[in-house]
C-alpha cells in the first residue's frame, strides 16, 4: 500500500524549529524526573535514530553521568547496530551496560517451532523492557521511551515492550521531525543515514513491514491528526483512498496501545474516566 507521488507536498508543514523543540523536550525531561523525585534515566540504546536522539536529549537534560545506556542484542542483531550504539555512548560519555538476550529468548522461541518473526520480535521487545526496568530499580533511574509520533499513532510497537516506559520525550515528533532534530543535535551521520529498523531479525526494516515510507505516511498523518482533515479531504490532497483509509484504520485499531488499560465504568468516579488528575489528591 503506497501513496501516489502526485499528492500535495506537505513536507514544509512538518518542519520544526529545532532549537525550541530541543529546549521544550529537555525541560520536559527535567520536570518529569523532578516530580518523580529521581535524578537518573535508563534508556535502551539500539543504534537507531530514535534511541540515539532520546539519549542525546536525556544527557543534555540530566548530565551524561546520570544516563545509563543499555544495549540488549539478540544473536541476529546487526553488528553495525552495536557499533552505532557504542558511538553514541562514546560521544556523550554515558554509563553503559550490555545485556545479551539470546539465552533468555531462545528457550521460549524454541518451544514453538512455527513461531512467526512478529512473535519472536514481541518476545525480544518484552525481554528488553524487563531488563530496563530491572536496571531502573538497581540504578535508580526512570526508563526513557524512544518511540516517535508516527510509530505511536500506527501502533508500530509492542505493548508492554518498547511502549512500556516511564515517559516518552520524543513521542510528539513525527519520524520526519526526528530526523531534523537529530541532525541539529549532531547525532552521528551513520545513524542519520541508516534505514529505520527495530533490528529484530536479519533484513528487517520498519518501512518494509509497514508497506510505505515514513516520508509519505508522516505527511498523511499530519493532515489527519494535526490538521484534522477528513478522509475525503486527504484524498482531495492527492493521496490514494486505499492508503488513506488503511492508515486511518490502523490508527483507530491501535488506539488501545496509546492508553492505560481501559477500566469498565461502574461507579461515579472511575479510574481513567473521572479520577484523572493530580489535583484529585487534595481530597476533594
Amino acid at each position: 500500500m503506497s501513496a501516489p507521488a502526485t499528492h500535495t507536498d506537505i513536507t514544509p508543514r512538518l518542519n520544526i524549529n529545532t532549537d525550541i523543540a530541543r529546549r521544550m523536550i529537555v525541560g520536559f525531561i527535567q520536570d518529569q524526573l523532578a516530580k518523580a523525585g529521581v535524578k537518573r534515566a535508563v534508556i535502551g540504546l539500539s543504534g537507531g535514530i530514535d534511541s540515539a536522539l532520546s539519549a542525546y536529549l536525556s544527557a543534555e537534560a540530566l548530565g551524561a553521568e546520570n544516563v545509563m545506556a543499555v544495549r540488549m542484542p539478540y544473536k541476529s542483531s546487526s553488528e553495525d547496530s552495536l557499533n552505532d550504539a557504542e558511538s553514541v555512548i562514546q560521544a556523550l560519555g554515558l554509563t553503559a551496560l550490555t545485556v545479551p538476550i539470546t539465552e533468555m529468548a531462545d528457550p521460549l522461541i524454541e518451544r514453538f517451532p512455527d513461531m512467526s518473526n512478529v512473535r519472536k520480535g514481541n518476545i525480544m521487545a518484552r525481554l528488553r523492557m524487563t531488563i530496563l526496568y530491572d536496571q531502573s530499580a538497581a540504578w535508580g533511574g526512570l526508563v526513557m521511551g524512544t518511540s516517535n509520533k508516527t510509530e505511536i499513532l500506527l501502533g508500530y510497537s509492542t505493548i508492554y515492550g518498547d511502549s512500556g516506559v516511564a515517559l516518552q520525550p520524543i513521542g510528539d515528533l513525527y519520524k520526519t521531525q526526528i530526523r531534523q532534530l537529530a541532525a541539529a543535535m549532531n547525532v552521528p551521520q551513520a545513524i542519520l543515514d541508516k534505514p529505520p529498523s527495530a533490528d529484530l531479525w536479519v533484513g528487517q526494516t520498519d518501512e518494509g513491514e509497514l508497506g510505505y515510507t515514513y516520508a509519505e505516511v508522516d505527511q498523511l498523518l499530519y493532515l489527519l491528526v494535526d490538521e484534522r482533515y477528513t478522509l475525503d479531504e486527504a484524498v482531495d490532497e492527492g493521496f490514494a483512498r486505499p492508503f488513506v483509509e488503511g492508515v486511518w484504520q490502523r490508527v483507530k485499531s491501535n488506539h488501545y496501545k496509546r492508553t492505560m488499560p481501559n477500566v469498565a465504568k461502574l461507579s461515579l468516579r472511575s479510574l481513567g474516566h473521572d479520577f484523572l488528575y493530580l489535583r484529585d489528591f487534595t481530597g476533594r
